[in-house]
């Protein structure tokens, strides 16, 4: 199982009497940074290392410090809130900015990268998509015709095996499966 985390903005906040009252601009307003609806995907796959890249100007450093961690254990595989939300997978975390904070929610996505040799063109991604997403257990496909893989991402406490993505893509005879990561 290889892993993915998504970061979506779900709320911004703005308390304008503290603003008023500690900052050197009282009327600062919410955060200019973010916007609600902003996804960020980080990944850590064959050479793809988005997590290290991310304080390059893609974040804010305040909200980076506050929500890194949980990134890097969603990245690692582990559970970033085990006991606290009702998805282990998921999490709600905000920036330090007791003025204006962001909420962040923060969901492990969980992926198989299946290896596909006979993948061509765009037909030939779009007929393997709709095959793999056929799979019971599977939630989404992202075909990446340009590095000649499948992302194959799992619902929760759901098993998809090795061989039925295999199957799903070898029922077509001019395809066949070389690894599955």
């Amino acid at each position: 199982m290889q892993y993915k985390c998504k970061v979506t903005v779900i709320d911004k906040k703005c308390f304008p009497e503290y603003q008023s009252q500690y900052l050197a601009d009282p009327h600062s307003g919410v955060c200019p940074f973010y916007e609600i609806g902003d996804e960020f995907i980080f990944e850590r796959y064959s050479g793809e290392d988005t997590f290290w890249l991310a304080g390059n100007g893609t974040q804010c450093g305040e909200a980076w410090d506050c929500i890194s961690r949980y990134i890097y254990t969603a990245l690692q595989g582990g559970s970033i809130m085990r006991g606290w939300t009702n998805d282990e997978r998921m999490m709600i975390a905000c920036c330090n900015d007791g003025t204006r904070p962001v909420i962040f929610k923060i969901e492990r996505l969980d992926y198989k990268v299946v290896k596909i040799d006979g993948m061509v063109c765009e037909h030939c991604a779009a007929q393997i998509q709709r095959s793999l997403r056929a799979v019971s257990g599977v939630s989404d496909v992202n075909v990446r015709l340009d590095k000649k893989w499948a992302e194959v991402f799992v619902k929760k406490d759901m098993d998809v095996s090795d061989e039925q993505l295999r199957m799903a893509v070898e029922q077509f005879e001019k395809y066949s499966v070389n690894a599955i990561d």
